[in-house]
């Protein structure tokens, strides 16, 4: 579960956190009131779950209450990349001296959270990573031994941050530690954390993403799910109980299993595609489980083809193959399907498709070659 930005502080808030004084506005005069309380000069905040608010318009510096009610005016009702702006956050303007970053989250493959800082704070990670990687400090955090203060002031001070930010930002570390392992959060990020003209480090932006496993330990996050927004191919989705998650792309995407489908959505990324979304079946990929998954992408206009991967192992290909003859009596599709079958039983899979086979239904051998064909018809084949 993602977190609005003063969602996220309020969650810091919980571990000693600092961050800027503000209130939530719903409403235009909701927001003069937040801004009085707060004091001038503040800034106005669009609450969306995506990135370059600031670029788009969402976030406004405002000197006194008329200026409030002007930006408050335009960024209520704002789209912001899809996202439509319901809800404002006012806080006071700090007087920033510098622009950092930190964060926590898990790293899979080593088996233990990860801690990034970098002195170069205020733009996407990523864009750091792939122009300068070396300005990203990086520490792999062990759970059983947790984060030292000797550990987070190693690590701001190999990031680079500046002499007097080193060790207020080394206990804000060791806070932020805390908010992420014992508030279940699979992400907690701050960017920019700031250096004031007065040297105190705070965090200006929040970006938190909750465990929704951990929801049993957290009555608490209850008050979160009622603001959580989704599209209407997840409303869907979860209507029909899929896993699924909506992308951007063109490609869409039916995997049986979760490592299977985001190694899908690798490969069609990797011959030039871009993939509409994340979709897992599960083990079971019969008629009603793979109607239901092809409705949900069928909803989605940006797809322009539909790529099937199956691998069965407990799954078995012949009963994927009936599923697959059934769903298409049932749902009009408006993409063409590329189907890679392959595992128990797929010699039979395959013959029970022979028939259907047509600039429709397209089946291939190999998964780098279904994504080539599945990239091809949607018109970006590298």
């Amino acid at each position: 579960m993602d977190l609005y930005e003063y969602q996220g502080k309020q969650y810091f808030a919980r571990y000693g956190i600092p961050t800027s004084p503000g209130g939530v506005a719903d409403t235009v005069e909701e927001a003069v009131v937040q801004a009085d309380r707060a004091g001038y000069p503040v800034v106005v905040k669009a609450q969306v779950k995506v990135g370059g608010r600031g670029k788009a318009g969402g976030i406004k510096l405002a000197a006194d209450a008329e200026q409030v009610r002007t930006h408050a005016s335009a960024i209520l009702g704002m789209d912001i990349h899809g996202h439509v702006v319901h809800r404002l956050w006012v806080e006071h303007a700090s007087d920033i001296a510098r622009e950092y970053y930190a964060s926590f989250t898990l790293d899979r493959a080593a088996k233990l959270h990860l801690c990034m800082v970098s002195a170069k704070g205020g733009v996407e990670i990523e864009e750091v990573a792939a122009t300068d990687p070396d300005a990203i400090a990086r520490l792999h955090v062990d759970p059983v031994d947790g984060l030292s203060p000797q550990g987070a002031q190693r690590l701001v001070a190999d990031a680079g941050l500046d002499p007097e930010a080193r060790a207020p930002a080394a206990e804000l570390l060791v806070a932020l530690y805390r908010c992420y392992v014992e508030g279940d959060c699979d992400l907690a990020e701050i960017n920019p954390l700031i250096l004031t003209t007065d040297g105190r480090v705070h965090a200006l932006d929040a970006k938190v993403t909750l465990d929704d496993n951990a929801a049993f330990r957290h009555p608490e996050w209850e008050q979160f799910a009622g603001t959580e927004t989704f599209d209407e191919r997840e409303l869907l989705a979860k209507e029909k109980g899929l896993n699924y998650i909506g992308l951007s792309g063109s490609v869409g995407i039916i995997a049986n299993g979760a490592g299977l489908a985001m190694s899908t959505l690798d490969v069609v990324t990797q011959v030039g595609g871009t993939a509409a979304n994340f979709l897992d079946i599960g083990g079971g990929a019969n008629a009603d489980v793979m109607a239901a998954a092809l409705e949900v992408i069928n909803t989605d206009d940006a797809v322009l083809s539909i790529f099937v991967n199956i691998f069965g192992g407990i799954t078995r290909c012949d009963e994927v193959a009936n599923g697959i003859v059934e769903a298409l009596g049932r749902v009009d599709l408006r993409s063409p399907i590329v189907l890679r079958l392959d595992g128990t039983n797929a010699e039979a899979g395959h013959e029970i498709l022979a028939s259907h086979i047509s600039d429709r239904l397209v089946v291939d051998e190999t998964m780098l070659g279904a994504a080539r064909r599945a990239v091809a018809l949607a018109g970006g084949e590298k």
